[in-house]
């Protein structure tokens, strides 16, 4: 997670990892946990061009929708824990500002079409032949977790019923 320092701060150590030293205005890399406990100490602010919001995710349903057939529009690596935290603040919103359902609705109805594309084109380049590195590197690691375990499905399946073939 992309954070830059509101102020100097000191190396510290957070739960056995060294943190810091902190300049102000200086950009860096935390893993999201120690961002969210720098945050809340007022010492870093996320850095907001990261983080999703309702025009990354029409811009990602769309660039999804319009890929030829066996194409699968490449997302940022970290692409779905972003969209849980855009949809958790949002539903959080809701309770302060009522008339943000309606993007939330939206953001959600947008959330489930790129996961559901997605998933047939997974479940689909998992079923054929192995991939190349082109279109693997286009797959989050949630995504490339699927399709390999999907694979190794396929394949046990595949062999189950050709061994029972060979027997008949």
């Amino acid at each position: 997670m992309k954070v830059i320092a509101n102020r100097n701060y000191p190396e510290m150590k957070l739960a056995g990892l060294s943190v810091g030293p902190f300049q102000e205005g200086n950009e860096y890399d935390v893993y999201y946990w120690i961002s969210q406990e720098l945050e809340k100490a007022g010492i870093v602010h996320l850095r907001q061009e990261d983080e999703i919001d309702a025009s990354k995710l029409n811009k990602a349903q769309y660039k999804e929708r319009i890929q030829i057939a066996g194409q699968i529009a490449e997302l940022p690596e970290d692409f779905y824990p972003k969209l849980r935290r855009y949809l958790k603040q949002l539903k959080q919103d809701i309770a302060k500002h009522p008339e943000k359902i309606q993007e939330y609705q939206r953001a959600k109805h947008l959330a489930d079409d790129i996961v559901n594309s997605r998933l047939k084109k997974i479940v689909s380049l998992s079923a054929g032949p192995v991939q190349a590195e082109q279109i693997l590197g286009k797959l989050t690691v949630e995504e490339r977790l699927a399709y390999m375990q999907l694979g190794k499905i396929v394949s046990q399946w595949r062999g189950q019923i050709l061994q029972f073939e060979s027997e008949a």
